[in-house]
């Protein structure tokens, strides 16, 4: 088997991995730089559940999985803040994690094609104010809006722009084992040998058990963390229209009664889509929308998220996570679960049947069933609760028409310690979702560029 030498590599070609990409071979385009990705190029990503079908199962799923990441078809938004979507400002400080920040949006201004209006979006004290008079709490930001079609095409931009300076792309490039070899890194691949000097692991979520692995070889400490499991709510577009009219993404915190546990509402997508996607096996509900107008549809769509921290001597709550998703797929014959509010509150499950009567029509061919099934008790609690206490600031969220797709689960479970500028091993950063610190575009582009900064400073001295 052959095997191609690199000054750095780069696994994972999400957004993390294309912003390093970029920052790297901006400033030295005489490196050696690749990126390996074990889905297919942008271009060849296709998902055969569209248009409302089930999910087939992809052995390496095109919507989770591909050059331009699971951002590609996301609603492609940039939040220009560190208030939510990671940690990047407790571990770079305020000031140094919003310069990388504007760094991300000014790169993706320089690949936005002329004609193109990309909208953002501040902040509302009134808003802010409703929602503390009914218990809770609204986190906004400036956010840059993309929208799926925009995002998909900028990404495309932004890879094209790599390939034509030299950066090697290598799709459908499954790396199976790191091992070191001569100061460096031999990656074990399903096509070929990969050496190089420093590696990039850009994985996102769905390479946790890959990183996992990977610390647990090298004697890498890591740190527990959470997950959040819940549902992806769809409702009249109406109903949230005085929000999203006025902040593009509410993002809304919650504390339940009956446990004074947490939530959170996140991930809003007006006039837009629920969909399904295969996390390695498991799949799980997500949601976007387009920036075109003639792409809208009637509804808007957001999480409902519990929050969980485990504490010793637990130590997997990925699998914990995991193993919810799995009985729902179970529940709904392998596809995602729909059920109306109303026949949950009632204790019945919805039937086909229910399900065509409703004033909310499904964006997503989901199973129609019952979540309490699926959920344990003190999360569908908190789910419930949630809803009623956005129904007081948005009236109509409780509506019995109301759709709720499970499960939704985020997996944050991996932490790898690292030097301060996220390096895990001599030669080895870890950056983007699956370094346990980010949970959005914004912030794992932002690691991407700090980290190709840092070894472009390393290689000088």
């Amino acid at each position: 088997m052959t095997q191609a030498q690199y000054d750095v590599l780069i696994v994972g070609g999400g957004i993390g991995g294309l912003m390093a990409a970029y920052g790297l071979r901006r400033q030295n385009p005489r490196l050696r730089l690749a990126i390996a990705e074990k889905g297919r190029m942008v271009e060849q990503r296709s998902c055969p559940a569209a248009g409302g079908r089930p999910c087939v199962y992809c052995p390496v799923c095109s919507i989770t999985s591909g050059f331009a990441g699971a951002g590609a078809f996301s609603d492609g938004k940039f939040n220009l803040g560190t208030a939510y979507g990671g940690t990047l400002g407790e571990e770079l400080g305020e000031n140094l994690a919003m310069q990388y920040i504007d760094a991300v949006s000014e790169v993706l201004d320089t690949f936005t094609p002329a004609g193109i209006e990309i909208r953002e979006y501040g902040s509302n004290e009134a808003l802010k104010l409703k929602c503390l008079q009914n218990n809770l709490r609204l986190l906004d930001m400036n956010v840059k809006h993309l929208g799926t079609d925009n995002n998909l095409l900028i990404m495309k931009n932004l890879i094209a722009w790599l390939r034509e300076n030299g950066v090697d792309l290598l799709p459908n490039t499954d790396v199976r084992a790191v091992a070191p070899e001569d100061g460096g890194w031999r990656l074990t691949t399903n096509r070929e040998d990969l050496t190089a000097k420093r590696l990039i692991l850009a994985t996102g979520r769905n390479g946790a058990e890959f990183v996992g692995a990977l610390c647990r070889q090298l004697g890498i400490a890591m740190k527990s963390n959470a997950v959040d499991i819940g549902v992806r709510v769809e409702m009249k577009d109406a109903i949230w229209r005085e929000f999203s009219s006025q902040i593009y993404e509410p993002k809304i915190l919650c504390r339940t009664k009956t446990f004074e546990d947490r939530t959170r509402m996140f991930c809003f997508n007006q006039g837009g889509i629920v969909s399904a996607e295969n996390n390695d096996g498991v799949v799980t509900a997500n949601g976007h929308s387009f920036a075109d107008p003639a792409k809208k549809t009637e509804n808007c769509n957001f999480a409902i998220l519990s929050s969980i921290r485990f504490t010793e001597p637990f130590n997997n709550p990925t699998e914990y996570a995991r193993s919810f998703s799995k009985m729902a797929n179970l529940i709904g014959s392998g596809n995602v679960l729909v059920q109306r509010f109303g026949d949950l509150i009632r204790g019945r499950r919805t039937n086909d049947h229910r399900l065509g009567q409703n004033t909310v029509i499904p964006t997503l061919k989901a199973t129609a069933g019952d979540l309490s099934l699926a959920l344990p008790h003190r999360i569908l609690t908190n789910i419930i609760e949630t809803i009623y206490a956005l129904d007081k600031v948005a009236p109509g969220t409780a509506n019995d028409d109301t759709l709720l797709y499970g499960l939704e689960s985020k997996y944050y479970s991996i932490k790898p310690v690292h030097d301060g500028d996220f390096r895990i091993f001599e030669g080895i950063y870890l950056i983007g979702d699956g370094s346990g610190i980010c949970r959005g575009l914004s912030q794992s582009g932002a690691m991407g560029l700090y980290v190709a900064d840092r070894i472009l400073a390393d290689g000088q001295r």
